[in-house]
């Protein structure tokens, strides 16, 4: 039996004990050992005594958990459905990952690695564990579609498969609500139903996610709106949401100390509320918007924000302008437009590094569902990004940021000093300064210190996916210590991080992405010194450094440049050859 029990080492360690592209890595983790098989097989299955645990200590905790969870409601027929609720969630995910791991174990079993029969097998078994997930999230739904929509980001970590079916069905085709539900709302909210609040509503949603579905629809005075509808059941699987998240983290973290996600249930306790409250959601649209015109100007008419109709609006129905524009992703529709697809990339990549680093105030789940693009209205041919799903914003204070820009400026020109005293700053402590500069720039350290124009630039090769996904596995407790020491904040933006990855390769990532951070970083760096009233001195010095640095990030944009026409040379060399060879 020993010799058949799963361990985590076959489904997630690599094979080859490799450090993450560094020498020193293994010093500066020194405090932390790799995974054995013995660990492994002690985290999954854990003897007799671990089993009872966990069986007894959450079905005696459901109960108890799930009314805590609601602050001692009041309204008892709610109550009960979070008592039925939570240890029905918490029964399919465990049926869930059982099945997965007792898949992945048996279809694997005996296939020698690297052969032929192993690589088909590995494919099947990810698609149907994927498609097992797909059905927990869309039969749990709410935070389990989040869930699902950021695997879906992760191309560089997690399996092609799982990749593929969550992007495709989590962004926006989610289990919709149905019109009886959609009314049910209308009438709690507004006081009238869709067709009498408006003059047109199409009954079949435009769109579906995780909170909410959208409607398009037209007012009494002919405007066309696009109004978001939350599904109805969520007041009720928020609370059995935040429930289930506390007690696995806390089961978890009880059994198996080094597992200590507990900083999680504090970030879901405070944005799943936010999240659900639209009218909070409308504010930030409006605060970003302003933050636009007020802090980026030059940036501004390139940035468009629907409006919301607050007469139309409340906390779980917002109505907004409809936008007819073309998903960010959709690189045809672009081009039918006459949009460059590079344009678009490198337009991402300077709103939201303006976000960052000189608003404070970032939009912080920008999936390529909550993103459209048009053509600007000065023409030309110009794109303009429309943001959409205002919910999570998170603000960034003057000193997080000004570690967090001089990092970023340090990674762009792989400045080893900048980047361990800037890591060491933000948290990250000098023992794992070198894995967080590894997660945030998803390459290996030796690329972060080269001097490369393009060293951070991801490739999308599955040689790049296979060595990060070994990275994963092989440090992951060091990440989840690495996770436990950051700011909350940060997390967050490691999740923007995914998301503008995802989207930027989609895009044909553009390495002239990073000489947009390197620029804003350091402006933003610079201008934070500025505010804090140095002397003349300082402020000289200040200047100086900003000259410096213009110049060198022209160097990059000439070499992006060389590195650019170089490609397209050997592209059209290459074409040429092989009508040559025909010929």
């Amino acid at each position: 039996m020993a010799s058949r029990s799963l361990t985590l080492t076959r489904l997630l360690r690599p094979r080859s004990r490799m450090s993450l592209g560094n020498p020193q890595f293994t010093g500066h983790c020194s405090s932390f050992r790799k995974w054995s098989t013995t660990d492994a097989h002690n985290v999954y299955w854990g003897g007799k005594w671990i089993r009872r645990a966990m069986f007894g200590g959450t079905f005696v905790g459901l109960g108890a958990l799930g009314y805590l969870s609601l602050g001692w409601d009041t309204d008892f027929s709610r109550t009960l459905k979070v008592l039925w609720a939570l240890p029905l969630r918490l029964g399919r995910d465990a049926l869930t990952a059982a099945t997965i791991a007792i898949d992945y174990e048996y279809s694997l079993w005996g296939l020698p690695e690297g052969s032929i029969e192993r690589t088909r097998a590995k494919h099947e078994v990810h698609l149907r564990c994927a498609n097992r997930l797909q059905q927990l999230c869309f039969q749990n739904g709410g935070i389990y579609i989040k869930l699902g929509q950021h695997i879906g980001q992760l191309e560089y970590l997690i399996p092609e498969e799982y990749v593929q079916l969550m992007r495709a069905s989590m962004l926006n085709k989610c289990p919709v609500s149905s019109y009886a539900q959609v009314c049910d709302v209308f009438m709690k909210e507004l006081g009238k139903l869709p067709h009498e609040v408006f003059l047109e509503f199409d009954r079949s949603p435009l769109a579906s996610a995780s909170l909410a579905q959208v409607h398009v629809a037209r007012t009494h005075d002919g405007r066309k709106v696009a109004v978001k509808i939350q599904h109805t059941h969520l007041t009720d699987t928020a609370a059995v949401d935040t429930a289930t998240v506390e007690l696995v983290v806390n089961i978890l973290h009880w059994i198996f100390p080094a597992f200590d996600y507990r900083w999680l249930i504090d970030e879901v306790h405070e944005s799943l509320p936010k999240e659900l409250d639209f009218l909070y959601e409308a504010k930030n649209s409006e605060q970003c918007v302003y933050n636009f015109k007020r802090l980026s100007p030059h940036l501004a008419p390139y940035i468009y924000i629907p409006k919301v109709y607050w007469n139309l609006s409340t906390t779980r129905l917002l109505t907004m302008e409809f936008i007819d524009g073309v998903g960010v992703t959709d690189v045809d529709a672009m081009k039918r437009l006459g949009i460059r697809p590079s344009d678009v990339a490198k337009l991402i990549s300077q709103a939201f590094a303006e976000m960052i680093f000189k608003h404070g105030f970032v939009h912080c789940d920008p999936h390529a569902a909550n993103m459209m693009v048009q053509v600007a209205p000065s023409g030309k041919r110009k794109p303009q990004l429309v943001l959409l799903d205002h919910g999570l914003y998170r603000v960034l204070d003057p000193l997080t940021r000004a570690h967090y820009a001089k990092l970023w400026k340090a990674l762009v020109f792989a400045d080893v000093k900048g980047i361990k005293e800037n890591s060491v700053k933000l948290g990250a402590g000098e023992d794992l300064y070198v894995l967080f500069a590894g997660v945030l720039t998803m390459r290996p350290w030796q690329k972060v210190l080269d001097p490369a124009i393009d060293h951070l630039r991801l490739n999308g090769t599955d040689a790049d996916r296979a060595e990060l996904q070994m990275y994963a596995s092989q440090y992951f407790m060091q990440i989840s210590e690495l996770l436990k020491r950051l700011p909350r904040v940060i997390l967050l933006l490691l999740k923007t991080n995914d998301c503008l990855r995802a989207v930027d390769n989609a895009l044909g990532a553009s390495v002239n992405t990073y000489v947009i951070i390197g620029r804003v970083s350091s402006m933003a760096a610079a201008e934070l010194q500025l505010s804090q009233g140095s002397p003349i001195w300082s402020r000289l010095r200040i200047y100086l450094d900003k000259l410096e640095v213009e110049v060198r990030l022209l160097a990059l944009q000439v070499a992006a440049c060389l590195i650019s026409l170089q490609r397209c040379l050997s592209s059209f060399g290459m074409r040429l050859g092989f009508r040559e060879q025909i010929l």
